[in-house]
C-alpha cells in the first residue's frame, strides 16, 4: 500500500495553511494561487517571498495528477482515466447536463469522482472491485479530480457526485477534508447542496454524516428492495440490512433539508420484477425519497445483463403509479464504458478499444 511521507499542500485547510505561512494573508495568496489561478507548482506562487516558497517546496508535496487517456462519448460524456504519483489508476466521468440527474437544471456540469482505488464491498454488478481494493485517496487526490477535468474540459463544474471508483465513507476523513476545500469560498466554491455522496449503505458513517454541518445530499444505492436480493448482489447487506439501512436514513432525512436519492440499477430478472418495484416504492414513500432508475451498463466479464425497454418502463409506471418520485436515467456513455471502473479495468487488463480515444 502506498504511504504518502509529505502532506501534500492541497490536503491543507485555510485555516492550516494561517498557521504555516506568516502573516496570515499569505495563506490567501497560496490559496489563490491554488484553486483560482490553478497553477502547478511553488514556484509560480511568484508573489510570495522566495524564501516562503523554498520552505513550502521543502515541507509539502504538490502532487498533480496524469491524464492517461479521455474517452468522448457520441452523447458528449467524457470519461478522464488518471495516473496517480504512485502509478494507481483512477476514473473520473463528465457527465452532460441530464434534468434526471439529482434533479439539476439541465445546465448543470457534473463530475462523478473516484474516492478509492478499487472498491472492497464487491457489489456483484460493479467493474471497480473486480481487482480487489488498493487504497484510500487522500484529500488533494479527491480535489485534482475536479481540476484536471475542468482544465481538460474548459468548462466549469457546478455539480458533484461521489459515485466514482471506491465506496465515499469508507474514506469518511478524507473524504469529507476534500469536501471542505471543494466547499469553500477559498477553494473550488462549489455549494454544499450540488454535492452528492452516494453510498452503498454504510450505516454508522450515514449517521455520522447526518451530524456534520453541511447540506450534503445523500445518495443510497439500494439496488434490491428487499434482503434477499440486495444480498444476492450486495454483500454489505449482511452486515447492514434494509431495516439497519432505511432506520440510518430516516436519522439523516430527519437531519437534513433535503430529500434522499435511491439509486436502483435494473438488472434483468434479478431486481426488475413488479414486486420488487412495489416493495421499492414502500421504501421511497416512507421516507418521501426520490428513486433514480439506472439501467444495467453491461460490465466486461460479468454475465449480468439489462431488463428490455418495456420493462424498465413497467417498473417505473409502478413507482409512479404508487405516487412515488422517480425517473429513468437515460444511458450515458455506454460506448466509452462508463461504468465506475470499467476503464480502468480494460486498461490494466490490456483490453482498451483506442479507436474510442479522443485528444480531450
Amino acid at each position: 500500500m502506498h504511504v504518502a511521507t509529505v502532506t501534500d499542500i492541497k490536503s491543507l485547510h485555510l485555516d492550516e495553511l494561517r498557521g504555516i505561512a506568516e502573516p496570515s494573508y499569505r495563506a490567501d495568496q497560496i490559496t489563490n494561487w491554488l484553486y483560482q489561478k490553478r497553477v502547478h507548482s511553488f514556484a509560480e506562487m511568484t508573489d510570495l517571498p522566495q524564501a516562503l516558497r523554498m520552505q513550502l517546496a521543502d515541507n509539502f508535496s504538490f502532487d498533480n495528477i496524469d491524464t492517461l487517456r479521455v474517452l468522448g462519448s457520441k452523447d458528449t460524456t467524457q470519461k478522464f482515466l488518471f495516473r496517480l504519483r504512485d502509478g494507481n489508476l483512477i476514473e473520473s466521468v463528465l457527465i452532460p447536463a441530464s434534468p434526471a440527474l439529482y434533479g439539476s437544471p439541465s445546465d448543470r456540469r457534473t463530475i462523478c469522482i473516484s474516492t478509492q482505488v478499487g472498491c472492497a464491498y464487491g457489489c456483484k454488478f460493479c467493474a471497480s472491485g473486480l481487482d480487489g481494493w488498493k487504497r484510500n485517496l487522500r484529500a488533494d487526490e479527491i480535489v485534482n479530480q475536479i481540476m484536471m477535468v475542468e482544465e481538460a474540459s474548459g468548462e466549469r463544474i457546478d455539480n458533484i457526485v461521489f459515485m466514482g471508483m471506491g465506496e465515499p465513507l469508507a474514506n469518511y476523513d478524507n473524504l469529507m477534508r476534500a469536501i471542505q476545500i471543494i466547499n469553500a469560498p477559498w477553494g473550488i466554491g462549489i455549494g454544499a447542496r450540488h454535492i452528492t455522496i452516494s453510498t452503498s449503505g454504510l450505516v454508522p458513517q450515514i449517521r455520522q454524516l447526518a451530524d456534520q454541518p453541511l447540506q450534503i445530499r445523500l445518495a443510497v444505492s439500494l439496488h434490491g428492495a428487499s434482503d434477499d436480493v440486495r444480498s444476492r448482489i450486495m454483500p454489505i447487506n449482511r452486515k447492514y440490512n434494509l431495516s439497519a439501512l432505511l432506520d440510518a436514513c430516516r436519522y439523516f432525512a430527519s437531519r437534513k433539508k433535503q430529500r434522499i436519492t435511491f439509486e436502483f440499477i435494473l438488472i434483468a430478472q434479478v431486481n426488475d420484477s413488479d414486486e420488487q418495484a412495489r416493495q421499492l416504492a414502500k421504501h421511497a414513500r416512507a421516507l418521501e425519497a426520490k428513486v433514480n432508475l439506472i439501467p444495467y451498463n453491461k460490465v466486461e466479464g460479468l454475465d449480468w445483463m439489462q431488463p428490455s425497454s418495456d420493462r424498465q418502463k413497467k417498473f417505473l409506471a409502478v413507482l409512479r403509479a404508487a405516487d412515488v418520485r422517480a425517473t429513468l436515467r437515460r444511458e450515458k456513455g455506454d460506448d466509452i464504458a462508463a461504468a465506475c471502473g470499467q476503464l480502468r479495468l480494460q486498461t490494466q487488463r490490456g483490453m482498451a478499444t483506442p479507436a474510442l480515444e479522443s485528444s480531450g
